[in-house]
């Protein structure tokens, strides 16, 4: 696996921040007037449990793939983040982030995935909380898989066409469950699946194409956000969900598309082999 170094280029040191922040709710951080942002974590990376580090402590230990956490309170604040191999040094780490940046009042999915290319990367989504109708939910698919474009089907009809890495689409859907899967796109070469999501009401349910294609371990991961009904039903929350087939996640996700990736793009980006 390569190992990833993220620093800030001035234009986009708010990027970087938002990107790999979230993580940094495992700790105490510096906190500011903002009210806090919830994060998530999503681990998209088959096959390799990490132990993540925040500001040099150790904050999570055997971080195994597969796994969405949270939501997190994090306060506003700067954070070194690492991950690296369990028991690894953090001068080993196989991604690391200096002085990311969270912001205050978000709800963030943090991805650690394969990028297009098949190499281990962290990015950013932005969650959508609107409020639904009533006996309306919200299917939010994202590509974090090394894998070509793809539709993503229910019930056997093309829903999202032509997805790439690392975009997301998402509608809001009558509540129910839903027969999904993955084809590549404008075929039906079925790449994953046929997954039952119950897309129950008032909630925003997140699913996560993960893995490799080319090493047969392409899977999904499902993510879930509850209170987003019409009615005032609290602060929007969530849990991992339990769609965790195929290949094992270990991460914590934030979502972020649109802005965020775009600014996350311009990001430098140091790689190497260890």
């Amino acid at each position: 696996m390569r190992i990833l170094h993220l620093r800030r280029a001035a234009t986009v040191g708010a990027v970087a921040l938002i990107a790999f922040g979230a993580a940094g709710a495992f700790l105490s951080g510096p906190a500011f007037a903002r009210a806090n942002s919830q994060v998530f974590v999503v681990h998209g990376i088959p096959g390799q449990p990490v132990d993540v580090y925040v500001n040099g402590e150790k904050a999570l230990p055997d971080f195994q793939p597969g796994k969405v956490a949270g939501p997190l309170s994090l306060p506003a604040g700067q954070y070194d983040i690492a991950l690296t191999k369990p028991g690894d040094a953090i001068a080993d780490a196989l991604l690391t982030v200096d002085n990311a940046d969270v912001p205050g009042d978000a709800n963030i999915s943090l991805v650690a995935h394969l990028s297009a290319d098949g190499e281990p990367v962290l990015t950013p989504f932005v969650n959508d909380t609107a409020k639904l109708a009533a006996g309306k939910a919200r299917l939010i698919v994202r590509h974090t898989a090394a894998a070509p474009a793809v539709d993503v089907r229910a019930g056997g009809e093309p829903v999202f066409k032509d997805l790439t890495n690392p975009k997301e689409a998402k509608a809001d859907l009558d509540a129910g469950t839903v027969s999904a899967d993955v084809v590549l796109a404008g075929t039906s070469t079925r790449a994953i699946g046929p997954a039952d999501l119950d897309l129950k009401e008032g909630t925003a349910t997140i699913v996560y194409a993960v893995g490799s294609a080319e090493d047969k371990t392409l899977g999904l991961v499902s993510q879930s956000i509850t209170g987003l009904h019409s009615a005032p039903g609290g602060v929007p929350s969530g849990d991992g969900g339990g769609a965790d087939r195929g290949v094992p996640l270990p991460w914590y996700g934030v979502g972020g598309v649109g802005i965020v990736l775009a600014l996350l793009g311009l990001a430098r980006l140091a790689t190497g082999r260890r």
